[in-house]
């Protein structure tokens, strides 16, 4: 009886780790390995999709102004500088809450670009995915949107590619004329998406006299919301010990009525009569800055009162992201 040879399998091409595609996650991994891609390559791909980044703007210049406008502002833009400025032929680079039709990024005809802030992104880091889009749209042809895609799990995040040195500096719009040049001229289907925008949008302005508080107008009543850069576990104390010395109001009428997690960073809430408006609230909203410094500044035990106060404050919190 003859012998029977050794089966012997013909060699992939071996690919490497940047040029393996993805496929589905029960196909075999495109490298060659002969596993299933969901035990080879593609294991660090959901690694990286499914992963929380829970502080994705931290670094950058204005990271509690990134959270805000990514949860809290309708209608902004803000100037970007890259690192080693802006390549050829885009003359300007800004970022926007929202584009038309959701975009995730607008290359206009004049080659500048616009890249949007309150997207869905397919991983758990924000600032990666951002970068993903805001390097296509860089090189994407005038006139094109940027559609959306899961970026790679070894990409630049912002962090990378935004000059570090630069300002950030938002401009809150009562509308989102700034998505055209010239809006009585857009297209019909801009037109639509730019008349339902205006009309969702909440009447929203930032504070001038401290950093990433933004005063909102709603039928009921007004709100102060305060993205802070605080230790949550040390803001929670501090507020505590305002709340519990009656101290914690931004004035008469005025009420701290809790806080939500964004972003890794913790937004404190103030509910204000409906008469009062963004001009009216700087003042107090300055020297509540200063009682806020000097409360934190405190490593006293809390008291039964104080203690007490914190509980309600922790009661009302919500974590948004």
């Amino acid at each position: 009886m003859a012998k029977k040879r050794p089966q012997t399998k013909a060699k992939r091409p071996q690919i490497t780790d940047g040029e393996v595609p993805v496929v589905g996650a029960r196909e075999p991994c495109p490298c060659g390995s002969g596993r299933r891609y969901k035990a080879c390559h593609g294991r660090a791909a959901a690694h990286a999709v499914t992963e929380l980044v829970h502080r994705p703007f931290e670094g950058l210049p204005g990271e509690c102004d990134w959270v805000a406008l990514r949860e809290l502002v309708p209608a902004a833009t803000v100037e970007l500088p890259l690192k080693g400025g802006l390549p050829e032929g885009v003359p300007s680079l800004t970022l926007a809450t929202v584009l038309p039709m959701a975009w995730p990024a607008l290359r206009r005809d004049d080659g500048s670009v616009l890249l949007g802030l309150q997207n869905d992104t397919a991983s758990g880091d924000i600032s990666r995915d951002l970068a993903d889009t805001l390097q296509r749209a860089l090189t994407a042809q005038p006139g094109t949107p940027v559609e959306g895609r899961r970026a790679p799990a070894d990409g630049p995040r912002l962090q990378d590619l935004l000059d570090p040195e630069g300002v950030f500096e938002p401009v809150v719009h009562s509308g989102f004329e700034f998505w055209v040049p010239d809006s009585e001229n857009a297209t019909p289907e801009v037109a639509a998406s730019l008349e339902r925008a205006n009309a969702a949008a909440i009447p929203t302005a930032k504070l001038t006299g401290v950093d990433a508080a933004y005063w909102c107008e709603t039928p009921d009543k007004n709100h102060l919301r305060w993205v802070m850069p605080h230790p949550e576990e040390q803001l929670l104390d501090a507020l505590a010990r305002l709340h519990a010395a009656g101290r914690s109001n931004l004035g008469e009428g005025t009420r701290l009525v809790g806080s939500f997690r964004a972003h890794g960073l913790t937004v404190p809430v103030w509910d204000l009569p409906s008469g009062v408006g963004a001009d009216d609230i700087e003042k107090p909203a300055a020297e509540f800055a200063e009682r806020l410094a000097a409360a934190l500044a405190s490593d006293a035990p809390l008291t039964a009162d104080e203690r007490r106060a914190r509980g309600g404050l922790t009661n009302r919190q919500v974590t948004l992201s």
